[in-house]
């Protein structure tokens, strides 16, 4: 047998949020050690029993404050299944996509984990900062837009 504390992580799921206003779509800057100092979508892990809309909605009012309308919200695309061999330990992610708009239309995005996002911000899909996470980064390469997607 080999050694326990030494075992392969299981996959986990990840959900991006691709938050619409108008023709803008809300990116923070990441402070974790997976993609540090680039631009993302606001998401994180699903948890277990959770549905990718539950987890969208969750995560995204975990990190801004906002709350989205959970009956216009779609699934998008999953994006990528990569092992990520980066960052410390090695681990697989596959990353799922939902597009949604705030539940009441307007609003601003709060910044409630410094530790985590320098900030978020609405950025024009033709004109997005860069550099962007690379999950996303790769998405967009490929000719994802969540605008027609």
């Amino acid at each position: 047998m080999g050694n326990q504390t030494e075992a392969a992580a299981a996959p986990t799921v990840a959900v991006g949020v691709c938050l619409l206003k108008g023709k803008k779509v809300l990116l923070g800057r990441r402070r974790c050690s997976l993609g540090y100092s680039t631009f993302s979508l606001p998401g994180g892990h699903l948890e277990l029993g959770e549905s990718f809309e539950e987890c969208a909605a969750r995560e995204l009012k975990e990190e801004t404050g906002l709350d989205i309308d959970k009956k216009r919200m779609e699934f998008l695309t999953a994006t990528t299944n990569k092992l990520l061999l980066e960052g410390g330990k090695p681990c697989q992610y596959a990353s799922v996509c939902m597009r949604a708009v705030m539940e009441h239309g307007d609003g601003e995005p709060q910044n409630v984990e410094p530790e985590l996002c320098d900030g978020w911000d609405w950025y024009e899909w033709d004109n997005l900062p860069k550099p962007l996470f690379r999950p996303l980064h790769n998405a967009v390469r490929a000719g994802f837009n969540p605008f027609y997607a």
